[in-house]
């Protein structure tokens, strides 16, 4: 099978960017890349830190700061693991209070210079899949491959819910539902690098699919490509 060498999955929160990311890239042998955890991973070390979210320099100069860097494992350049200032990704990024200031860290336009850069930088290290909001828009619009996953509001919210329950949260369906719709709102309208499909972009609906069912559709999609 001829592959890409960079393949982009963006889409909106809770559609199973993540989920399905990081077994494509298993599956390919290729570097696993969140872009939404470097997003996350700066607004939680911003909050830690009390900076006032207002404050664009201190954002922007806090992404400068961050290292972000691929770990590759038993020397094998295309099976690694992203690493932030040192280490893996956490369960703080996933915190409540992060989930709901994510947005505001990412509209900073300093931030997404910086990140979007770094992003840049990892992808020309190693075969990668990485995912986002703009990674098929704004940070990899030359990549070989990009897919855009699509879900509506009430299946996303019902996979984050029951996520959260699963986790030990105690959740309301409606309030993960009208947090995913205020995090879409923030970030289609946002004027940098808006949450939308390349024009070149394979859109992939997963309502009603199993991850096993998305997973073999982009594989599909990668397997015509030949």
């Amino acid at each position: 099978m001829i592959i890409p060498k960079a393949i982009t999955i963006d889409g909106p929160g809770a559609v199973g960017k993540n989920t399905v990311g990081s077994l494509l890239a298993k599956k390919l042998g290729y570097c696993f890349i969140d872009t939404g955890a470097m997003y996350r991973e700066l607004t939680w070390k911003a909050l830690k830190q009390e900076v006032d979210l207002a404050d664009q320099e201190r954002l922007s100069n806090l992404a400068a700061e961050t290292e972000y860097r691929l770990l590759q494992v038993d020397g094998n350049e295309r099976d690694c693991v992203l690493l932030i200032n040192g280490r893996e990704v956490g369960a703080e990024t996933r915190l409540e209070e992060v989930e709901r200031s994510v947005s505001i860290v990412a509209m900073v336009p300093g931030v997404r210079t910086e990140l979007v850069a770094k992003q840049r930088k990892l992808a020309a290290e190693a075969h990668v899949v990485m995912i986002g909001r703009d990674i098929g828009t704004v940070v990899l619009p030359d990549s070989d491959l990009k897919i855009f996953l699509l879900a509506s509001p009430e299946e996303r919210a019902r996979r984050r819910y029951l996520e959260l329950v699963e986790k030990g949260n105690k959740v309301e369906f409606e309030q993960v539902l009208a947090d995913l719709k205020r995090r879409d709102k923030l970030d289609s309208e946002r004027q940098l690098s808006p949450l939308q499909p390349a024009l070149d972009a394979v859109i992939v609906d997963t309502d009603g699919k199993s991850v096993a069912e998305v997973l073999d559709r982009i594989i599909e999609i990668i397997d015509k490509r030949k």
